[in-house]
C-alpha cells in the first residue's frame, strides 16, 4: 500500500475510533460534567499539538513557496496574466457558492421548519462582528509588519508581502539568485517538515472527534439533523458544480484529481480546518502534474480569496437565522447581502471562526438579531467540517484549472510514468 493511502486509512480509522471513544465516554459519564470536561481537555491534547504544528509551518511554507513561484514566473506580465486568470476563477466560484447557498435556503426553508426556541433579541451571541467598513477591510489586507503577520499566521497579509517580494526578485534578475536558491531550499525543507507533521494527523483526528462526541454526544448530529442534512446536501451540489466546471477545462482528468484529494479532504473534514490540509494538497497537486510554480502561486491565494464552502455557508446561515425569526427579506435585500458578503469575506482569512465573525457583522447590517447565531454555535463544528473539506476541493480545482489554462499541466501519461 502506498504511503499516501496508508495515511488516508489511518486518518479514517482515527475518525471511527474517535466516534466510538467519544460515544463510550459520553454514556459512561452522562451525569458527570466535570469528568467529561477533564476527558475532553486531555483527549484534545494531540489535536492541539497537531494544529499548533500546522500553524508553525504555514507561514514559512506559504512565504517561501509563493516567493519562489512568483520569482520563477519571470516577470510582472506573467504574474499579472496568471493572477488575472486566478482571480477570474475565484470571483466566479465565490459568486456561485454564495448564490447557491441563497437559492437552497429559499427552497428548503430550514429556519421555518426547525421550530427551534428563539433567543431574546437583546441576547449576545458571544461572537464579535467583523470590521465591515471599507477602511477596516483594507487595514486587514495590507500588513503594517510582515513579522507580525507571520506571527499571527495572517495568510492574506503574508501573501501580499510575498507577491511584492517575489516580483522585486524577478525584477532585479541575477542579483536575486542567491536569495532565490535559499528560499527554494527553505521551501523544500518545509515540505519535508510537513511530511513529518502529517504523520501525527491520525492521532489529532482521533482526539478532535472523540472530544466533540464525548461533549455533545452522537445526538449533536441529530438535534439539528434537518439543517445539517440540508447544508451538507448543498455542499454536495457545490462539489458537483465545481467538478463540472473543472471538467470543462480538465476533461476526464477531473476524476483522478478528486481521487488524489482523499487524504487532504479527510484531514480538513476531521480537524475542521482547511489549513491542516494545505501542505498535503500542495503535494498532491504537484503529483497530479501541476507546475510547482503555479501551485505555489495559486494555492496560497486560494486560502485567502477562494473559500467556497465558507461562502455558501454565509448566505445559507444568515438567511436561516432570518427565517428562524420569521423575518422576510426581499430579493433586493438578499442580493445586497450576497454582494456585501462577496466583499467583506475576502478580508478575514486567518480570523478565528471567520464564517461566524462575518455572519455576525452581516446580521447587524440587515437588522437581524445577532443572537440568532446561538442557534448555530452548538453545531458549528459539525458544519465547519464540511466547509473545510469543500474549501480544499475548490482551491485544488482552481489550481489545476489555472495550470491547464497556462499549458503547465503535465500530460497524464507522463504523470503515470513518474508514479
Amino acid at each position: 500500500m502506498k504511503k499516501s493511502n496508508r495515511l488516508t486509512l489511518y486518518i479514517f480509522l482515527g475518525m471511527v475510533l474517535g466516534v466510538l471513544t467519544g460515544y463510550i465516554v459520553f454514556n459512561l459519564y452522562a451525569n458527570d460534567e466535570a469528568a467529561i470536561k477533564k476527558f475532553t481537555d486531555n483527549i484534545a491534547i494531540p489535536t492541539d499539538i497537531f494544529l499548533r504544528l500546522v500553524k508553525m509551518i504555514i507561514a514559512p511554507l506559504v512565504f517561501s513557496t509563493l516567493v519562489v513561484g512568483v520569482a520563477k514566473l519571470g516577470d510582472i506580465k506573467s504574474v499579472g496574466r496568471i493572477g488575472g486568470k486566478t482571480m477570474l476563477w475565484f470571483i466566479s466560484a465565490t459568486f456561485v457558492s454564495l448564490f447557491l447557498g441563497l437559492i437552497l435556503v429559499n427552497i428548503l426553508q430550514p429556519g421555518h421548519s426547525l421550530n427551534l426556541p428563539i433567543p431574546d433579541s437583546h441576547a449576545s451571541s458571544g461572537v464579535s462582528g467583523a470590521d465591515m467598513t471599507l477602511r477596516g477591510f483594507f487595514r486587514h489586507v495590507f500588513p503594517d509588519s510582515v513579522i507580525m503577520a507571520m506571527a499571527n499566521n495572517e495568510i492574506l497579509q503574508i501573501v501580499i508581502f510575498a507577491l511584492f517580494f517575489g516580483v522585486a526578485m524577478a525584477a532585479i534578475g541575477e542579483k536575486a539568485e542567491p536569495v532565490l536558491k535559499l528560499l527554494d531550499a527553505v521551501a523544500h525543507i518545509m515540505l519535508k517538515v510537513t511530511g513529518y507533521v502529517m504523520n501525527f494527523a491520525p492521532f489529532a483526528v482521533f482526539g478532535a472527534i472523540a472530544a466533540i462526541i464525548s461533549q455533545k454526544g452522537v445526538g449533536i448530529l441529530l438535534t439539528y439533523g434537518k439543517f445539517i442534512g440540508q447544508f451538507y446536501l448543498g455542499l454536495i451540489i457545490l462539489w458537483v458544480v465545481l467538478s463540472l466546471a473543472g471538467s470543462l477545462v480538465l476533461g476526464k482528468r477531473v476524476f483522478p484529481l478528486l481521487g488524489r484529494l482523499k487524504a487532504p479532504l479527510l484531514l480538513a473534514f476531521s480537524t475542521a480546518t482547511s489549513e491542516a490540509a494545505y501542505p498535503r494538497t500542495m503535494e498532491e497537486l504537484e503529483k497530479f502534474g501541476c507546475d510547482s510554480k503555479i501551485v505555489s502561486f495559486v494555492l496560497p491565494l486560494g486560502y485567502s480569496f477562494n473559500l467556497d464552502g465558507s461562502m455558501m455557508y454565509m448566505t445559507f446561515a444568515s438567511l436561516f437565522i432570518a427565517q428562524a425569526y420569521n423575518m422576510h427579506l426581499g430579493i433586493e435585500q438578499q442580493i445586497s447581502m450576497l454582494l456585501v458578503l462577496m466583499i467583506t469575506s475576502k478580508g478575514i482569512a486567518g480570523v478565528p471562526r471567520a464564517s461566524l465573525v462575518v455572519i455576525a457583522g452581516t446580521l447587524s447590517m440587515f437588522h437581524i438579531p445577532e443572537a440568532g447565531l446561538l442557534l448555530l454555535l452548538g453545531v458549528d463544528h459539525v458544519l465547519d467540517m464540511g466547509r473545510s473539506a469543500t474549501n480544499v476541493i475548490g482551491n485544488a480545482m482552481a489550481t489545476a484549472v489555472v495550470c491547464k489554462w497556462e499549458g503547465s499541466l503535465a500530460p497524464e501519461e507522463k504523470v503515470l510514468q513518474e508514479v
